[in-house]
């Protein structure tokens, strides 16, 4: 790589970064997903303005040599990697038992129903605008029946932290149910890109994608977080705390490289080793996880999202007949799950409406399925962009809906 090479590569990211965080603050300002604001920054560098306007200064900034594509796409794996390494940390692993009937109510509504749903939106919008063309048919089915069901646990958090309901019963219940549903959803995800690696729809290859993929994670969750401590008791480990983020990060590109010479996907691995780390009790490691959820949240992330936006081309891409009827059909599936099973527990109709409406939340992770979705060429850049906007659009809408309920003064205490 030349000094001009380089000098542009850095260039282009330190663009993404700081129009990243630019926008979202700005959109925190407006009260609204700062995440959101990120993947706004990338769509003003990307061909939907900049490279739609000035075509030329797009290309000069994003296209300067042949290896930044690649290069670009490196930062963007990172992120993503890291984004679902710091989500790992905080998946929740205790439910109380007064809760549990709730819990798992809404975790079977929001998982069957709309999967079921998502599995059979062919027969509203034609496939071939949807499934890429070298796809493995079943990879593709599930990846909708995912795109449907999926919640997002950072977005759906940052929603309850601005409005003040971290600490109440309603956050606590919707956050393990995400936790435990979007566990399921992402092990599926897995066996999706595993079986489209292998190009193949026999019982078989599923059978052999399923198998490994709950030997990794019951090997990595049980044995995981024991071994790390029997080996930091062993080994000539320095106990600083600055050197503990290094072997965190390393544990981290461990397991997502042992997770990809598996064929499964990284995404996946990254999210087990956070797990792994989170597990780890120790008061020392709070300190670390924090460390490493700052530089990731702050610099990777965000350059993953604006990269996000930096893909979506909307003059030539944006599909609007398949955006809102795939937005309107997977959110009232999603919405009439949750919904009507919680009213048959005997749930208040408001209370149950604030669940439904919360679980409908994709953000981050609906983003985090088109990224990859579209990564193992499963789906076609047309419906990228569409899960993408699915995915902004239920954001906005759980936070629009909630502040609403608490300027009418509804209590989410119980």
């Amino acid at each position: 790589m030349t000094d001009m090479e380089l000098g542009r590569l850095l260039l282009s990211l330190v663009s993404l970064l700081v129009l990243a965080l630019g926008c979202g603050r700005l959109f925190e300002r407006l009260s609204m997903p700062h995440v959101i604001g990120e993947i706004v920054g990338g769509l003003i560098l990307g061909p939907s303005l900049l490279g739609y306007v000035f075509p030329d200064v797009h290309a000069w900034m994003f296209k300067a040599f042949p290896a930044q594509d690649a290069l670009l796409s490196a930062f963007y794996w990172i992120g993503l990697i890291l984004l679902m390494f710091v989500a790992g940390f905080r998946v929740q692993r205790e439910l109380t038992r007064d809760d549990r009937l709730i819990v798992s109510v809404m975790l079977i509504s929001s998982i069957v129903f709309p999967m079921l749903g998502g599995w059979h939106f062919t027969a509203l919008v034609d496939q071939s605008r949807m499934m890429h063309a070298g796809a493995n048919p079943v990879s593709f089915h599930l990846v909708l029946a995912i795109a449907a069901a999926v919640t997002s646990i950072p977005f759906i958090s940052r929603i309850f932290i601005d409005l003040n309901l971290m600490g109440t019963r309603f956050a606590k219940i919707v956050l393990m149910t995400a936790t435990l549903q979007d566990l399921v959803l992402w092990a599926a995800l897995a066996v999706a890109t595993g079986l489209n690696t292998g190009q193949s729809t026999d019982g078989a290859r599923l059978g052999t994608v399923v198998a490994t993929t709950v030997f990794f994670i019951g090997l990595s969750v049980v044995l995981g977080p024991p071994l790390l401590v029997w080996l930091g008791r062993r080994m000539p480990i320095k106990r600083e705390k600055s050197a503990f983020v290094g072997y965190s990060l390393a544990v981290c590109f461990a397991l997502t490289a042992v997770a990809s010479l598996l064929d499964i996907n990284v995404v996946f691995g990254a999210l087990v080793a956070g797990i792994v780390i989170g597990a780890l009790r120790q008061d020392a490691m709070e300190e670390v996880k924090q460390r490493i959820s700052d530089v990731a949240l702050w610099c990777f992330v965000p350059i993953y999202f604006a990269i996000v936006g930096l893909k979506i081309d909307l003059p030539n891409q944006f599909d609007l007949q398949m955006t809102v009827v795939f937005i309107a059909v997977s959110s009232l599936v999603k919405f009439l799950s949750v919904g009507v099973a919680l009213r048959l527990t005997g749930m208040p109709l408001v209370t149950a409406v604030n669940y439904a409406v919360a679980m409908n939340t994709r953000g981050g992770p609906g983003i985090v399925l088109a990224s990859v979705a579209l990564a193992f060429h499963i789906i076609t850049e047309s419906f990228f962009v569409t899960l993408v906007l699915a995915s902004i659009v239920t954001s906005l809408m759980t936070g629009t809906w909630l502040r609403f309920m608490l300027r009418r003064g509804h209590s989410f205490g119980t």
